[in-house]
């Protein structure tokens, strides 16, 4: 019997999460960072979509390009479908595997294609059949998204994931679920460990690792760690694997990576700076770092613009600010620890977002000409900021009016599953063409609004009646509030926070 899988955890569905770097637009953001560009986009493909969340936001909010994707997990596509017939955008969900999906004949060519947490966790055949995809599909100029484990980070882990795969793979009983053979492994991983092995002593981290996966949701740990295929590359194995296609290193996706002042030491860049080859020198950076999960964009025919034209094509990007200004206290967070940003510098740039609305670099350093910020300056805050999730890129004026329909309806309908569970916490923002946060409790407040209730009270009052008619109760700070009261008074409150706070913000984007 074919085995569907190919090796994949079929059993347990994916989490619902969203992922920032799929987006084409937080693509250009990282490429502009590198003295790259990005072409508009119109056509964008993701493999391996798992539950669709990302490829769904990224069409509702980006309606002229035609998104396509796949996920071999039928119930997964089932739940993607369900929520793209909902919003109505151009985008196209199969439930096929990687051969079926690639050797389709009615896709087209592709501006941006995007595999996010796949890479590591598939065979080989299943690389070479990607990475010939990629060859006959992505267009000159085009950029591929891939993120995936590397070494050094993971060298310490790599042992001990065999360790819980073959405890889940020998020792549990037949029959026994996925979280029940993960929750076994662990235990005695942990008891293991509580022995003090030599692998322990000469690995200390490994256990304050164990300890951190023991925490973790186990539809997360199923795809992690308890795959047939697992295997973390370094970045110079994953440049040959790319080679057929093209493909060349142009920038991480993890726009604080950027940032050389937050991760590495004076003495460490000048060590790097002296290295002439662009992937070797990325390979000593992970040295540095002990960088364990790289995620990457990777350009076709990669041409760095002129310092002109990087200038000019910065100072027609849009930003907007996605958080309450009086709310910001900025420290940034790289591989050196937290450091404080310069506040002479980023309180004028903050201060001259805090009105939510688009501005552009141009128009920001107009704003700032007698801050004494020049514009090195001001593009690295840019991109220190848009690393801390505070400032998103931001469409022009037509296209956010074209994403508001679709956006609107793909909300509506995330917002209405939140009465069951908090499993999509990210809505979409015709301003941005991306997602934004959005807790389940301001999904319940945002759906008591649409459904007229005025006050705070009243949208704590209605989430109250959800909750309660489901016999859930809030847990706060660990602590599960057992009385209707108790309850209703913690909705309250933050029902009033999110009024105040929040949900200026969630109307600025659009998404409110």
């Amino acid at each position: 019997m074919t085995d569907w899988t190919a090796g994949y955890v079929a059993d347990i569905g994916y989490t619902y999460g969203y992922y920032g770097e799929l987006n084409p637009a937080h693509a250009r953001l990282a490429l502009l960072a590198a003295g790259y560009d990005l072409a508009p986009c119109r056509a964008v493909c993701e493999l391996g979509f798992g539950q669709g969340v990302s490829a769904n936001i990224h069409a509702a909010g980006q309606p002229e390009t035609a998104y396509w994707a796949t996920d071999f997990n039928s119930a997964q596509a089932g739940f993607a479908q369900m929520v793209a017939g909902a919003s109505g955008a151009n985008i196209h969900l199969f439930d096929q595997s990687f051969t079926e999906f690639c050797s389709r004949d009615d896709l087209p060519g592709f501006d941006y294609i995007g595999l996010h947490g796949i890479w590591s966790w598939i065979s080989d055949e299943n690389r070479a059949v990607i990475v010939d995809f990629i060859r006959r599909k992505l267009n000159v100029g085009g950029v591929a998204y891939l993120s995936y484990n590397t070494l050094p980070g993971w060298s310490p882990m790599v042992p001990m994931r065999h360790l819980l795969t073959e405890h889940a793979a020998i020792m549990s009983p037949p029959g026994q679920g996925i979280v029940a053979r993960i929750d076994s492994a662990i235990a005695f991983a942990q008891k293991l460990m509580s022995l003090n092995p030599n692998y322990s002593r000469a690995n200390p981290i490994v256990a304050e690792r164990l300890n951190a996966i023991a925490s973790q949701n186990r539809h997360y740990l199923a795809h992690e760690y308890f795959n047939r295929d697992w295997r973390p590359m370094p970045v110079a194995e994953m440049a040959n694997w790319l080679e057929p296609a093209k493909l060349t290193f142009a920038s991480s996706a993890h726009l604080m990576d950027h940032i050389d002042g937050v991760n590495l030491t004076n003495d460490q860049r000048d060590f790097l700076n002296a290295i002439p080859d662009t992937l070797f020198r990325e390979t000593v950076r992970d040295y540095m770092v002990n960088q364990q999960f790289r995620r990457d964009y990777w350009v076709r025919g990669a041409r760095r613009l002129s310092g002109l034209e990087l200038l000019e094509t910065l100072r027609r990007q849009r930003y907007v600010l996605a958080a309450p200004r009086k709310d910001i206290s900025l420290k940034v967070k790289g591989a050196l620890g937290e450091v404080e940003p310069t506040k002479a510098i980023y309180d004028p740039i903050l201060d001259a977002f805090a009105d939510h609305q688009p501005k552009s670099f141009g128009q920001l350093e107009q704003a700032l000409k007698d801050k004494n910020i020049n514009a090195a300056q001001l593009r690295e805050a840019i991109i220190v900021l848009a690393g801390s999730g505070l400032i998103y890129p931001a469409q022009d004026d037509k296209q956010i009016s074209r994403a508001r329909p679709f956006s609107d309806r793909l909300n509506a309908h995330l917002i209405a599953k939140s009465r069951g569970g908090n499993d999509v916490n990210h809505l979409a923002s015709p301003v941005t063409g991306g997602g934004v946060p959005v807790a389940r409790f301001n999904q319940l407040f945002l759906l008591a609004k649409g459904a007229g209730r005025k006050t705070p009270a009243e949208w704590a009052q209605f989430a109250w009646s959800i909750l309660a008619a489901q016999g859930q109760l809030i847990v706060k700070e660990g602590v599960t509030l057992d009385t209707p009261e108790e309850n209703l008074q913690e909705l309250t409150s933050q029902a009033t926070a999110f009024s105040e706070t929040q949900l200026p913000v969630l109307k600025a984007l659009g998404v409110a």
